[in-house]
């Protein structure tokens, strides 16, 4: 085997003293985690969606070396605790289709920390078969600007519940004009039309049926107005809000992939446009079409019955 195969698959610790970067200011410390075993919600296919399984991540930080007396002062030093805290942060802000999203977002946490001058992140799937499927990325501070965090403040929508009443009624059009006027971005949530929905013998797939059915009245309602778009991931929330784009939410996606998802059915639409915009850290809740939602499914933001 050749060095540099044997380095490849070597740990991240040996593969940083191995390419450790010349004229880098003098010696480096490392701290590493080896072998953080978690049981998560990961993956892209069909059959990773509503189950756990193992990932091992194995993480080791490049530090500037410290000068001086260390006097044992824990806050001299890049604590542990930090670099999983990092791990945890990113396992619960969203769920993750890939293991390169994951690994991109740890590194970049751990490089906000003022020790961290580099980062080895290795992640591996070991519940796939007999051996492990997994990404190692490395990562350096001020290496990769793009991926700088944003520190524009997040934009707060207002969230509409159109009923289906609504949306067939000549009101629509002038709920949606007073709607654009106001002075945040506006995101239309509707439920399911009022039409018998496929029956599938698992919750599962019944849930993702049901959702899909959402999404189809989205389509519905964007076909009766052409500024309204259907949009269903975080990413193009975000470009169509500081866009001064109006959305219609397509909810399968981020309801499947939110780790603390709406505990409504896709039935109660109400309450699921409550979960959303309490997701979204909305201004307010406009209910136009029927009551505010009840209290088990009740917004933590202003609400507003039209």
């Amino acid at each position: 085997m050749s060095s540099d195969t044997k380095l490849a698959f070597a740990h991240p610790a040996e593969r940083a003293e191995a390419t450790a970067p010349e004229g880098s200011g003098g010696l480096r410390d490392r701290i590493s985690l080896r072998d953080y075993i978690l049981e998560v919600e990961i993956g892209a296919f069909q059959q990773e969606r509503g189950a756990l399984q193992r990932i091992k991540f194995n993480v080791v930080v490049e530090v500037a070396a410290l000068t001086g007396p260390i006097d044992d002062d824990v806050d001299r030093i890049l604590s542990y605790d930090r670099v999983t805290e990092a791990i945890d942060i990113e396992l619960g802000a969203e769920r993750l289709n890939l293991l390169e999203t994951l690994a991109a977002r740890v590194a970049e946490r751990i490089l906000l920390e003022p020790q961290a001058l580099r980062v080895f992140v290795r992640i591996e799937k070991i519940d796939r078969g007999p051996y492990s499927l997994g990404v190692e990325i490395v990562r350096e501070k001020g290496g990769n600007p793009e991926a700088a965090v944003e520190t524009v403040e997040d934009p707060h929508p207002r969230v509409v519940y159109l009923s289906n009443a609504v949306m067939a009624s000549d009101a629509v059009a002038g709920v949606i004009d007073e709607m654009a006027a106001g002075d945040a971005p506006v995101i239309f949530c509707v439920g399911a039309a009022e039409i018998a929905a496929p029956q599938a013998a698992v919750e599962q797939a019944q849930r993702r049926i049901d959702l899909l059915a959402i999404e189809q009245n989205a389509w519905v309602l964007a076909g009766r107005d052409k500024r309204c778009v259907v949009v269903g991931t975080m990413t193009e929330l975000d470009w169509a809000m500081k866009n001064g784009q109006i959305c219609v939410w397509a909810p399968s996606k981020m309801v499947l992939d939110a780790v603390d998802g709406p505990s409504a059915e896709p039935a109660d639409a109400r309450a699921l446009a409550a979960w959303f915009a309490n997701h979204m850290q909305a201004c307010e809740l406009v209910i136009a079409g029927g009551a505010a939602p009840d209290t088990a499914h009740a917004a933590d933001v202003p609400v507003r019955v039209l």
